[in-house]
């Protein structure tokens, strides 16, 4: 019988912190941003931009209270080391696209 050989590493996210903008649907108030206390919140049009350091837990943590709160998601940016502040989502700001196994898809019908 063969023994398994441990799984390689295919790139996965950099478990360092880094500095991350989640763009959620709609102005969030006072009560459901203290679900949030290590992001810094603005607001972008009608939406509300969550930017902040970040490490692979902290930023599944961010995810599953945004889940679990059922706000609308659309959008997680692993920003570049020349780029750490929330973009205006126009389609001309630099995206350093996720590792792989780290992507995420927009809510059906909003743009990339």
């Amino acid at each position: 019988m063969r023994g398994h050989l441990p799984a390689r590493d295919h790139g996965g996210m950099d478990p360092a912190p880094a500095p991350y903008t989640i763009r959620i649907n709609g102005h969030l108030g006072v009560t459901v941003l203290s679900a949030f206390p290590a992001m810094a919140p603005n607001h972008h049009g009608a939406h509300t931009v969550l930017a902040g350091q970040l490490d692979r837990p902290a930023l599944y943590g961010v995810l599953a209270a945004i889940e679990a709160l059922g706000l609308d998601l659309l959008e997680v940016r692993r920003l570049t080391p020349d780029r750490e502040s929330p973009g205006s989502g126009d389609s001309c700001s630099p995206r350093r696209p996720l590792p792989s196994g780290a992507s995420m898809s927009l809510r059906e019908g909003a743009a990339p």
